[in-house]
């Protein structure tokens, strides 16, 4: 076929034309470093417990959680997010599992940080939904709605405790104004300046979230929707950034990631601080259901998943594939 004039003068595909070529000019490279892996301990359980929407994520034991923590460092992923799941008859309106030093998450922490000591970062939810019986981020006032400035106090004892159980970073993930200042200050008191702070800055009231109510075991009735974000809004989320900094945050976090990467690529250039965002549970079995139907390529979804979410700006990704995508980079 004879061509004529200059067109097709420049040709794209030639960057494209074999494997070794593509991964040359890629762009965007997915490192284990990159990943955190969310985890769930369950108190009074024996074996693990497999969670019904979530395929391949369980509610771990002590032991398998110890397991599963030397497997990341293995991996060579960067950090393991812990949440505690509190036997039913301990929550109450307070959610007092959440500061008892003896509560399955402060548990937890004390026997990841003995299993990797340092070479594997151990993070701890900051909030009070796992363990009130009533199922919200914070302590409810006469009328049942979520007291800020109460739940403030009590989020500043969850920090003490956590951060005396030997977790690394503390995710405040409850949407209270103010609550990364006052867990700076709390930390601060009782000398523990060492410890940071991961922001859910960005937390939306999604619908997203549903397979992690069962991972929790949540009793939440209702909605969070006076205290998450909502979905329509972007400049709310700028403002909730400059709070956040301003109070102290060392790392910020959209979360969900992919709903939500319009917010991500725009918080990533606002800031001089490492961004994080959560690949949630919903995320997750979404990806997972049409895989096991046959209707998608399951690894090469959840890698373009990831990779989208590391190209609109997230410096590192809480996922529940971590470990097992870690072990699976051509890195």
């Amino acid at each position: 076929m004879t061509t004529y004039g200059s067109f097709p003068g420049t040709r794209p595909r030639r960057l494209r034309t074999t494997p070794v070529m593509r991964r040359m000019v890629a762009e965007t490279r997915l490192h284990p470093a990159d990943f955190i892996l969310p985890a769930f301990v369950r108190e009074g359980v024996g074996e693990p417990v497999p969670i019904e929407a979530m395929p391949g994520v369980v509610q771990h034991t002590r032991d398998t959680l110890k397991k599963a923590a030397a497997e990341a460092v293995a991996a060579g992923i960067s950090g393991i997010m812990l949440f505690g799941v509190p036997e039913e008859s301990k929550k109450d309106a307070l959610g007092t599992p959440g500061t008892d030093p003896d509560g399955i998450l402060q548990v937890a922490l004390r026997d990841v940080r003995a299993e990797v000591g340092d070479d594997l970062l151990v993070m701890s939810d900051l909030c009070l939904d796992e363990t009130t019986e009533h199922g919200h981020c914070g302590v409810l006032d006469e009328k049942g709605r979520v007291d800020n400035d109460a739940t403030l106090e009590r989020y500043a004892e969850m920090a003490q405790v956590q951060a005396d159980a030997g977790a690394h970073v503390v995710g405040p993930s409850g949407m209270m104004d103010g609550q990364i200042g006052v867990i700076r200050d709390a930390l601060d008191q009782i000398g523990r300046e060492d410890v940071a702070i991961l922001a859910y800055t960005a937390k939306y009231a999604s619908a997203f979230y549903g397979p992690f109510r069962e991972a929790v075991g949540s009793s939440l009735k209702g909605d969070r929707k006076t205290y998450q974000q909502d979905p329509a809004n972007i400049r709310e989320s700028m403002r909730e950034l400059a709070l956040d900094l301003e109070e102290g945050a060392d790392m910020v976090m959209v979360k969900p990631a992919g709903p939500y990467l319009d917010i991500l690529a725009k918080v990533a250039d606002a800031v001089d601080v490492p961004v994080a965002a959560y690949q949630i549970s919903g995320e997750y079995a979404m990806i997972e259901a049409a895989a096991e139907k046959g209707w998608i390529d399951r690894d090469r979804a959840v890698l373009e998943a990831l990779t989208g979410i590391k190209r609109a700006g997230a410096q590192n990704i809480l996922t529940y594939w971590a470990t097992e995508f870690a072990r699976k980079l051509d890195v």
